[in-house]
C-alpha cells in the first residue's frame, strides 16, 4: 500500500470501539497516523576540521511488501539471497554535502537513482567518502569525491555483506573490500529426498547456550550457508581492482595501523547446529597486502563449548585487534582462570600482544584481577583497560603504561550507578590515522565527554577532565536546565570547539558549532522543523514517586493538549515499562531521562494515544532490586513488580490526573513478560498490551536477560516466573502481538502462540495479532498502522 493511499484511506475511513475478526489491514484516527508516517530528520556528520557537514536522509517505515521480499535464514543471520547481505536494513535514502562555512549546498552528481546506502566512510584525508548501495541483485561500493562533487562505482564484482564488515579504507586512494564469488542463480537447490535423516550428537560435554533462533538445521543449510559465506578479498586503487589472496568464508578483516597487514577471520567447519555463524570455529591470521599468509595465529573452537554464567568465557584467546598506537601490533587476552569467574585465583586475564613480523613470540602486556573487557589505547605511556563483572555489575578502569608495564586502578563504580559514570574518553588521530586518546593539560589530564550525564536533576550531558594524578574527574561544561544538549563530536580539544545537538520540550532537536568557553560563538548548522505538529500542546513532566519499601521511582508524565484536571477529571491511563535488574536499590532510585528532551516517536511508543485523551507514563521505572546479599534480584521478581506497579498508579491518583479504575499496562519484549505477570498476580489493571515477550521461562533454560542460573538450578524460580504458568489467574482482557519472523534471542512466537492458547482454554479475554514478516523490532509501514490500530482499540474498549 502506498503513502499516498494510506492517506487517502485516513480521511474516509471510521472508527468504531468494537472489532472482530477482520483480516485485512486497519488504520487509526489521523492524528496517530500523521505522527507515524512523519519523515524522520536527517542524520548528520561532519569531517574533521568542521567544513563539511554531511546530511544524510532516511525513510520513515518500508512497506509490507518490501519487507516480503526473498529473505533466507541461516546460521543466526537474516539474508537476501539475490544480493548477498542483510535482508533487514535502515539504508540512507539522499546524501546532501554542505558547506559550514557558507551554509551552500553541493550537488553530486553520479549517485544511484534509488540510493540506498549504508557504511559511510571518509577516507583518512577526509577527501572522499564511501558508501555500499543496495540494489535488488547485488552490493555496489561507490565512492563521492569532494573536489569534484562526483559519486562513481569502483568494485568489480558484487559485494559481500552476508558476515562482518564488507569495505575499509587503506589510504586515500586505496580500499580494501570483498566480493561475492557465486551468482544467486547458482545456489544449491533443496533436494526432493534428502541423502538421509539430520542427525546430531554429544557425548558428554556441556553445550549450554541460550535458545538462539535461525539456526543451521540440516547438510543442506550447511551448503547454503558455504554458498552465500565464501567471499574474495580486493584491493582497489585508482581505478584498478586486484585480487588478494584466495577465497574464504571471511567473518572479519581488518588493517594494521601502519596499513601493512592484515588481520583476517575465516569460518571454518564443522558448522555449528547450536550457534550463529559469529560463533562457528574460526581461524585467526595475518597476511600481508598481497595476500601471502605470514601467521596463523589461533584456531578458535565452536563457542558451543562456551560455558554458560556471566563473567565465564571459553578457554582459548579472545578479544583480537590491533594495538592502535603501534605500526602493527595484535593484541588478545587470554583467561588465566580456564574461563571460570569463579575460580579461586589471583588474576583471571592476561593480555599478549604480537608484533611484525610475527616470527617471534607473543609479549605479555598486563594481567587483570577480574575479567578482560578491552583497552583504549593512547600512546606508550597511556591505555585505559576496562575489567567488568557483569554478575556483580562492576567495572573498573586502570592506566595502564607500556613503559613499565604498570597497571593503575583510576576508578570503578557499579554499572547501574548512571551518577558516576565520568563518561568516556574523547578521541584524536594520530600518526597512523588512527583514534586514540585526547590528553590535555601537557598529558596529565583526559578530556572526557559524557552525552548522558545523570544526574538528580535527570539528565544533564557534560565534558570533563579526569586527572590522572589526583583521579579527580573536573567537569569544566555541563549542559543547562531546560534544555538537553549533548556533545556529538570535539572538533579543537585545545579550543573546545564541539560539534552538538540541542533540543528542548518544544524545540526539534539541531546540531551547532559551539565554543564552550564562549556561547556568544555558537553557530547553528540546521534548522530542522518540527515533525509533529500533531504533540504540539501535550505536556511532558518527569514525576518521582516512592514504592512501598522505599525505593524512589521515576517516569515521564505526559497529559493530553489542553487538558485540566480540576475541569476535566482523572483521565485512563497507559503504564508502559521495562523492567531492570540492580544489585543497588540506591542505583535503582537514581533519575534517568530528562523532562527536557523533545518527544520523538517510533512504531514502539505509547505516546500517540496522549492525542486521543488517555495519560500516559512511559519509561515508568520497574526496578528488580536484590534485597540482601544473600539474594538475587529476581528471587522475588512478582513482588517488587507489584510494588512499583502500586507505586505509579497510587501516585497518579494523587495527582488527580490518573483514574485508578481505568489504568492499562504494556511493553514490549521484558515488557511485555512484565505485562502479563502484573495481570497474572495483581488486580491493579483493567487490560494489558503485550508485544514479542516470552510467557514461559523453560523455554529459556540456560538464563535469560541478567538472570544467569538455569532452570535446572532454579527450577522454582522459572516456574514462578512465568505468566504461562499462571494463565488460569489472567482475567483481565490481554492484547498479544508478535512478529512471526521474531529473531531475538528467547522471544519464539511460540510464546505468544502457547499463551494465547492457554489464555483461551481457561476462558480468558485476549486477541492475538501476528504481524506478517516483522521480526522482533517491526517495521512494515502497513503492519505499524494496523499495530496502533488495535492498540488504540483494546484501550478504548477495555479502558477508556
Amino acid at each position: 500500500m502506498k503513502k499516498s493511499i494510506l492517506i487517502a484511506a485516513l480521511s474516509v475511513l471510521s472508527f468504531s470501539p468494537s472489532f472482530g475478526q477482520d483480516d485485512t489491514y486497519q488504520l487509526p484516527p489521523k492524528a496517530i497516523a500523521d505522527l507515524l508516517l512523519a519523515k524522520p530528520t536527517p542524520l548528520v556528520r561532519i569531517d574533521s576540521k568542521a567544513e563539511i557537514l554531511l546530511l544524510l536522509g532516511r525513510n520513515s517505515y518500508p512497506t509490507v511488501e518490501e519487507l516480503g521480499q526473498p529473505e533466507m535464514k541461516i546460521a543466526g543471520l537474516r539474508l537476501n539471497p539475490l544480493n548477498f547481505s542483510p535482508s533487514r536494513q535502515s539504508p540512507i535514502s539522499s546524501i546532501t554535502l554542505q558547506s559550514i562555512r557558507t551554509g551552500a549546498k553541493m550537488e553530486i552528481t553520479g549517485l544511484p537513482k534509488n540510493l540506498a546506502a549504508g557504511a559511510i566512510a571518509w577516507n583518512p584525508s577526509e577527501t572522499k567518502i564511501a558508501f555500499a548501495q543496495t540494489e535488488v541483485n547485488g552490493v555496489d561500493l561507490y565512492v563521492i569525491d569532494i573536489a569534484t562533487k562526483k559519486a562513481s562505482r569502483v568494485n568489480s564484482a558484487p559485494l559481500n555483506q552476508v558476515v562482518g564488515n564488507a569495505f575499509t579504507w587503506v589510504d586515500d586512494q586505496t580500499i580494501l573490500y570483498k566480493v561475492t564469488t557465486h551468482d544467486a542463480a547458482g545456489a544449491p537447490k533443496r533436494p526432493i529426498t534428502p541423502k538421509g535423516p539430520t542427525i546430531q550428537q554429544n557425548v558428554g560435554k556441556a553445550a549450554p547456550r541460550p535458545t538462539y533462533q535461525d539456526l543451521i538445521k540440516s547438510p543442506y543449510d550447511e551448503s547454503l550457508f558455504a554458498y552465500y559465506a565464501e567471499s574474495q578479498l580486493v584491493l582497489y586503487k585508482n581505478g584498478v581492482n586486484k585480487k588478494i589472496g584466495e577465497p574464504a568464508l571471511y567473518s572479519a578483516f581488518q588493517l594494521s595501523p601502519d596499513r601493512r597487514y592484515i588481520m583476517t577471520r575465516t569460518i571454518a567447519k564443522p558448522f555449528s547446529y547450536a550457534v550463529p555463524a559469529y560463533g562457528f570455529p574460526t581461524t585467526v591470521s595475518l597476511l600481508d597486502l598481497t595476500g601471502k599468509l605470514l601467521k596463523e595465529v589461533a584456531k578458535l573452537p565452536s563457542a558451543e563449548s562456551a560455558p554458560s554464567g556471566n563473567d565465564n568465557v571459553q578457554n582459548v584467546p579472545r578479544g583480537f585487534e590491533w594495538r592502535d598506537d603501534e605500526p602493527a601490533s595484535l593484541v588478545y587476552a587470554m583467561p588465566l582462570d580456564s574461563g571460570f569467574i569463579k575460580k579461586q585465583v589471583e588474576f583471571h586475564d592476561a593480555v599478549y600482544s604480537l608484533s611484525a613480523p610475527f616470527t617471534q613470540e607473543a609479549k605479555q602486556l598486563f594481567k587483570t584481577k577480574t575479567r578482560f573487557a578491552g583497552v583504549t589505547w593512547g600512546n606508550a605511556k597511556l591505555a585505559l583497560v576496562t575489567e567488568v563483572l557483569r554478575g556483580k555489575q562492576t567495572s573498573k578502569v586502570s592506566a595502564y603504561s607500556s613503559v613499565d608495564g604498570s597497571l593503575e586502578l583510576l576508578y570503578e563504580r557499579n554499572l547501574t550507578d548512571a551518577y558516576k559514570n565520568p563518561g568516556s574518553p574523547v578521541m584524536t588521530k594520530n600518526a597512523f590515522g588512527r583514534e586514540v586518546i585526547q590528553l590535555t593539560d601537557g598529558g596529565t589530564k583526559i578530556l572526557m565527554n559524557n552525552p548522558v550525564g545523570s544526574s538528580d536533576q535527570g539528565d544533564l550531558p557534560f565534558i570533563s577532565k579526569f586527572d590522572l594524578v589526583t583521579k579527580k574527574n573536573e567537569i569544566i561544561w555541563r549542559a543547562k536546565p531546560g534544555y538537553f544538549e549533548q556533545v556529538e563530536e570535539v572538533i579543537d580539544a585545545d579550543k573546545l570547539l564541539v560539534l552538538s545537538r540541542k533540543e528542548s520540550q518544544t524545540e526539534v532537536p539541531n546540531y551547532f558549532i559551539k565554543n564552550l568557553l564562549n556561547p556568544a560563538q555558537d553557530k547553528a548548522l540546521t534548522q530542522f522543523e518540527n515533525p509533529y505538529p500533531n504533540l504540539v500542546g501535550i505536556t511532558k513532566e518527569k514525576i518521582k514517586y516512592k514504592r512501598a519499601d522505599g525505593v524512589d521511582l521515576t517516569g515521564d508524565l505526559y497529559l493530553p493538549k489542553g487538558y485540566n484536571k480540576e475541569k476535566d477529571g482523572p483521565l485512563p491511563v497507559l503504564i508502559w515499562a521495562y523492567p531492570r535488574e540492580f544489585n543497588s536499590a540506591a542505583d535503582a532510585a537514581q533519575i534517568r531521562g530528562s523532562k527536557d528532551r523533545f518527544t520523538t516517536l517510533s512504531w514502539a511508543s505509547p505516546i500517540y494515544y496522549a492525542t486521543q485523551g488517555y495519560a500516559i507514563l512511559d519509561n515508568a521505572e520497574m526496578p528488580i532490586v536484590s534485597t540482601d546479599a544473600s539474594k538475587k534480584p529476581n528471587d522475588n521478581f512478582v513482588d517488587q513488580l507489584r510494588l512499583n506497579a502500586s507505586a505509579a498508579i497510587d501516585h497518579l491518583v494523587s495527582l488527580g490526573v490518573g483514574d485508578r479504575k481505568r489504568m492499562a499496562v504494556g511493553g514490549h519484549s521484558y515488557g511485555a513478560f512484565m505485562t502479563a505477570n502484573l495481570l497474572a498476580h495483581t488486580d491493579l489493571f483493567k487490560a494489558g498490551i503485550a508485544r514479542s515477550g516470552a510467557y514461559n521461562r523453560t523455554l529459556t533454560p540456560f538464563g535469560f536477560q541478567n538472570e544467569d542460573r538455569t532452570y535446572w538450578q532454579a527450577p522454582q524460580l522459572y516456574y514462578e516466573m512465568s505468566p504461562f504458568s499462571y494463565a488460569d489467574k489472567i482475567k483481565e482482557p490481554i492484547l498479544l502481538v508478535h512478529g512471526e519472523q521474531d529473531d531475538n534471542t528467547g522471544t519464539f512466537p511460540i510464546n505468544s502462540e502457547r499463551l494465547y492458547a492457554a489464555l483461551k482454554g481457561n476462558g480468558g479475554t485476549t486477541r492475538f495479532v501476528y504481524l506478517p514478516y516483522e521480526a522482533h523490532s517491526y517495521r512494515g509501514k502497513e503492519n505499524v498502522l494496523h499495530l496502533l490500530w488495535e492498540q488504540f482499540q483494546w484501550l478504548e474498549k477495555y479502558v477508556k
